[in-house]
């Protein structure tokens, strides 16, 4: 990062003190909770995490240094439900992220559909690549692409799926220009997540097994030949008295 990027001290210092007010607002919500769910904790909760990792990443980019703070992942649980027992609507909400991993293949696809469906101005919105994606997204329906994201260049990131229960359905156009502003935590039903994160975890137990599973042939390899040995004739004697 340039020092021309880099945050200022003020800045710093200012984070600094948000997260001591976080603490406090955190500590008082505590000790005046309600519940094992009270809603207030929570959200002082959050409001506490993202205050320490608003700092945490000034502190780092300014002075290269880091906090002991641990700060909670998507993985973590959903808190408690508090939305209605028989819902009347639901909003289903959905990020995907895409890499654009071969641009020439992407590039190619929405030359093709240009082609196709080309209303004969000229103009060439698939020589873009931000072109090109306008134009197969307006194509092929976003499922669609996301079950052959190879076939239009593209390399599958993050995804995360919520459905979020409601009184009614809301008004038309109301939250077109935000659709992922202001979701209630607690509404959320259910939510599924897709990540390389889990991929790797699970690759690490699995490195994990096979590293046991060296460790136990390189000890049989290790083992004392006379005894290997010793080992063969007491299985020969045994199989003579068998036969016996």
């Amino acid at each position: 990062m340039s020092d021309a990027a880099q945050p200022t001290a003020a800045e710093v210092r200012a984070a600094a003190e948000a997260v001591k007010t976080a603490l406090d607002r955190h500590l008082a919500a505590v000790e005046a909770r309600s519940g094992e769910d009270d809603p207030a904790v929570y959200e002082a909760f959050n409001q506490l995490a993202a205050a320490a990792e608003v700092y945490d990443e000034l502190l780092y980019d300014r002075y290269d240094e880091v906090t002991p703070f641990e700060i909670p992942g998507s993985d973590d649980s959903l808190p408690p439900y508090t939305g209605p027992e028989e819902p009347n609507a639901v909003s289903v909400l959905i990020r995907r992220d895409y890499a654009v991993a071969e641009p020439q293949r992407l590039l190619a696809q929405a030359q093709r559909v240009e082609a196709a469906v080309g209303d004969g101005t000229g103009t060439e919105a698939s020589a873009t690549i931000h072109g090109a994606l306008g134009i197969l997204f307006d194509e092929f329906e976003a499922d669609e692409i996301a079950s052959r994201p190879k076939e239009f260049g593209l390399e599958e990131g993050d995804s995360t799926l919520w459905v979020t229960a409601a009184d009614e359905t809301a008004e038309p156009g109301v939250w077109l220009e935000a659709p992922f502003e202001g979701v209630d935590p607690q509404r959320v039903v259910c939510r599924f997540d897709v990540s390389a994160v889990f991929d790797d975890e699970i690759n690490d137990e699995l490195d994990d097994i096979d590293e046991v599973d060296e460790a136990g042939e390189e000890i049989e390899d290790e083992l004392d030949p006379d005894l290997d040995a010793d080992l063969d004739e007491d299985e020969d004697l045994e199989a003579l008295e068998a036969d016996r």
